[in-house]
């Protein structure tokens, strides 16, 4: 006797009938691998980063700060730190004792009266008023009205710079410069920054770099100014 027994019929499943009658879509392409575009722009935007900033260096760096020699320094009156004057520097200072305020730093009178250390400092670097001390020591070796050494603390306030001065004994001239405006006219963008001027003001040369925080190095150049 044979089984008539019958495979019953599959159910329908409409879900499965609806995915078996849409169109096959392609398969989308794998994503390409761009960790080797990457690490190409990283090497170029690094490329460009240090071209920019020779370029930063070149155009803006330590060659552009202070008076090149040759040139005639910008003259201002600045307050002295050891006064009771306070307020901003001026940039065009008159250049006679009789509308002088002794409170002041006038660079055009200290200008008129020989050649002339003039440094600029700021009073957070303990580096840049190494500067100011080592003119304070050679300034010992010159006689009085021989030389003129004053110093200027950029964007330096009254009570700062005259706590410094009061703290390392400077006993030659040292003023503030509040608003940074002489820093902005003088390029000041490194310390040590020293002008070497004759008298009058013309510029005999420019020293930049912590080399010149040595006494004996800032001494022969000064020896040098004096005797020119």
């Amino acid at each position: 006797m044979t089984d008539a027994r019958q495979t019953p019929p599959r159910r329908l499943d409409p879900g499965r009938a609806a995915a078996d009658a849409a169109p096959v879509r392609d398969r989308p392409a794998p994503a390409p691998d761009t960790r080797r575009y990457r690490w190409a722009m990283g090497i170029f935007g690094l490329a460009l980063v240090v071209a920019f900033s020779i370029y930063e260096f070149a155009s803006h760096g330590v060659g552009t700060a202070g008076i090149p020699a040759g040139q005639k320094l910008h003259f201002f009156a600045a307050p002295l730190a050891a006064s009771t004057l306070n307020g901003d520097a001026n940039l065009d200072p008159p250049c006679t004792l009789a509308r002088h305020d002794p409170r002041a730093l006038n660079v055009c009178l200290l200008a008129g009266r020989g050649p002339l250390v003039l440094a600029f400092f700021v009073t957070g670097s303990n580096t840049c008023k190494r500067e100011v001390d080592t003119l304070q020591t050679v300034s010992h070796d010159f006689a009085p009205g021989q030389v003129q050494f004053a110093a200027v603390a950029v964007r330096g306030t009254h009570a700062t710079t005259a706590a410094d001065v009061r703290a390392h004994h400077w006993t030659i001239p040292v003023a503030y410069d509040l608003d940074g405006l002489v820093g902005q006219t003088y390029a000041v963008e490194v310390c040590p920054l020293i002008e070497l001027a004759r008298r009058g003001g013309v510029v005999a040369n420019r020293l930049l770099g912590a080399h010149w925080l040595s006494s004996n190095a800032l001494d022969a150049q000064v020896r040098a100014l004096v005797n020119g």
